[in-house]
């Protein structure tokens, strides 16, 4: 398993749509399978796991994105890949998530860049 979190002051809607397409734009076997979008008060969660096959590990990687608002405008991003092992007890590998966190990584930063975030 391996994980990459990030605050970056923009509109939650904004980024969500943003690594939404740059996760599926990104590979040609990434796959959205599903997620969620909820408000309680002032705080808003958007959560997203997304798939794809990793092609040095044989087998298909998860990435989990947690995005949150708490309503000041700074959105907290937690992102999650797991799989890509074919041990029974422990990990041999972990290239396909190093990889897909890899990918999310960098269209953060470009996001940072783009949109000027702080």
């Amino acid at each position: 398993m391996a994980k990459y979190e990030s605050e970056i002051k923009t509109r939650i809607g904004t980024l969500a749509d943003y690594l939404h397409n740059e996760i599926l734009n990104g590979s040609i076997s990434a796959s959205y399978e599903d997620g969620t979008d909820y408000t309680v008060g002032n705080v808003r969660v958007i959560f997203n796991v997304y798939e794809r096959y990793s092609y040095m590990g044989g087998n298909r990687v998860s990435l989990a994105v947690t995005l949150t608002d708490a309503g000041d405008g700074v959105v907290h991003l937690c992102a999650i890949a797991s799989g890509g092992s074919q041990a029974m007890f422990f990990k041999i590998n972990t290239f396909g998530e190093e990889a897909f966190l890899d990918k999310l990584s960098e269209a953060v930063d470009a996001y940072k860049a783009s949109h000027r975030c702080e």
